[in-house]
């Protein structure tokens, strides 16, 4: 699933807009052109290596290419940015990036290279991701007064869901225009830019926590113990991991668009915004209707209607109606997303936001990439059509365990009642 936001509280928002503050629209304006860029080339290279291929398998490929970097570079990357200025950590992974965008420009180039040089330099581009995701959601404190953080990240969440509208149409028109070249150059340009505004305009105030001593085992094994005994955490980012895990069809969209729903890949980028339609229109609704009552058992419900959307979409042969079931399912995504965020932010001191934050980034990885791979394995044992539909029953199964499992996430009523005191 996407990247996290905090909830105001019912105490009302601040006196004075988060925009006044040094640095935080230059912050916005550079995760938006990394956001834009990461996902033309996410809709680009899932088209141009299932047309190089015509195989379900290398769809699969992909997520796996991505996300064992992720997975190896956990430990390193959360103690960094827990000891580290986070700002030029940012700005590092954001530049390989961009050179990972070069490289697949080049190959796009060299026919030769096949489809195994675009793995390759997927590995690359997930060991950049590994160090972008927590280090994003760890600077933004860093920006923006504590009063202020639940409006600055409501802010970037409805900044970020936008993009990932613009960028999959973009990269469809752009890839069906002039290919892959033309679309690798602009998401270089577009990671280029993002670094530059970060290392130029974006003013660190609040220095980060004294890091904490012993090992670097010591240090991480503490963050886990921290997340393992705190049941709202451990509640909160297992339900995403393995409802998306099992439930998610994005990887399943270019096999859609050209054996179901026939269409090119204008169509295979109308289908990835589909999502983001629905979040972002939901996003506006709580922007103006917040909501800080149920917000456990309304999560619970948020991620059920998440699957059944994903059932409608499985059995759909229909464009318009397989849009509008992707566009529900990122409605009832944004409902979660927005209290997962706040209920990880109440519940996570500072000292251990970075180790917190590597650990969730890697749940929300392994749910995306690596449920790429149960779904192109999924669909070359079962078919398509089966893979899906079974995949939105096991979402509705992991819902109704996860309830059961974790009763105190289950009846949190308010979000101030999340914090780092609740333990098992």
């Amino acid at each position: 699933m996407t990247a996290p936001a905090s909830a105001p509280s019912d105490a009302g928002a601040p006196r004075h807009s988060v925009y006044r503050h040094p640095g935080f629209t230059a912050f916005l304006i550079a995760r938006l052109a990394a956001v834009l860029a990461g996902q033309i080339q996410a809709v680009v290279v899932a088209w141009q290596v299932y047309d190089l291929t015509r195989e379900p398998m290398a769809l699969a490929y992909v997520g796996m290419a991505q996300f064992f970097p992720m997975l190896l570079l956990l430990l390193p990357a959360g103690d960094l940015i827990d000891r580290f200025s986070r700002k030029p950590i940012l700005a590092a992974s954001w530049s390989l990036s961009a050179v990972c965008s070069g490289l697949l420009w080049w190959l796009s180039g060299h026919g030769s290279a096949g489809v195994n040089g675009i793995y390759a330099v997927l590995v690359l581009f997930g060991c950049s991701r590994a160090f972008s995701g927590p280090a994003l959601q760890s600077l933004l404190p860093q920006i923006v007064p504590r009063e202020q953080l639940a409006q600055a990240m409501a802010a970037n969440s409805m900044l970020m869901r936008s993009a990932s509208i613009g960028g999959p149409f973009l990269g469809g028109l752009l890839y069906g225009f002039g290919g892959g070249g033309l679309t690798y150059l602009v998401c270089f340009s577009a990671f280029a830019l993002g670094t530059a505004l970060l290392v130029a305009g974006v003013k660190v105030k609040v220095p980060p926590p004294q890091p904490a001593q012993g090992t670097i085992w010591e240090r991480f094994g503490a963050g886990i113990h921290f997340i393992r005994t705190r049941p709202i955490i451990l509640g909160t980012i297992s339900l995403d991991l393995f409802a998306v895990l099992l439930g998610g069809v994005i990887a399943l969209l270019p096999i859609y668009a050209h054996e179901v729903l026939h269409v090119g890949p204008e169509g295979l980028g109308a289908l990835r915004s589909a999502m983001a339609v629905g979040e972002v229109l939901t996003g506006l609704y709580l922007s103006v209707r917040p909501f800080n009552r149920r917000v456990g058992l309304t999560m619970f419900i948020a991620v059920a209607v998440f699957g059944l959307a994903n059932l409608v979409f499985s059995l759909s042969t229909t464009f318009w109606l397989s849009f509008l079931a992707l566009s529900v399912a990122g409605a009832a995504d944004m409902v979660s997303v927005y209290i997962r965020g706040a209920l990880v932010q109440f519940s996570t001191p500072d000292e251990m936001r970075g180790r917190v934050n590597a650990v969730n980034m890697l749940f929300i990885g392994s749910s995306n990439e690596l449920g790429e791979f149960r779904a192109g394995t999924s669909a070359a044992a079962l078919g398509v059509v089966p893979a899906a539909i079974t995949g939105a029953v096991c979402t509705l199964g992991v819902v109704a365990a996860w309830s059961a499992l974790f009763k105190p996430l289950r009846q949190v009523d308010r979000f101030e009642e999340a914090s780092p005191a609740i333990t098992r």
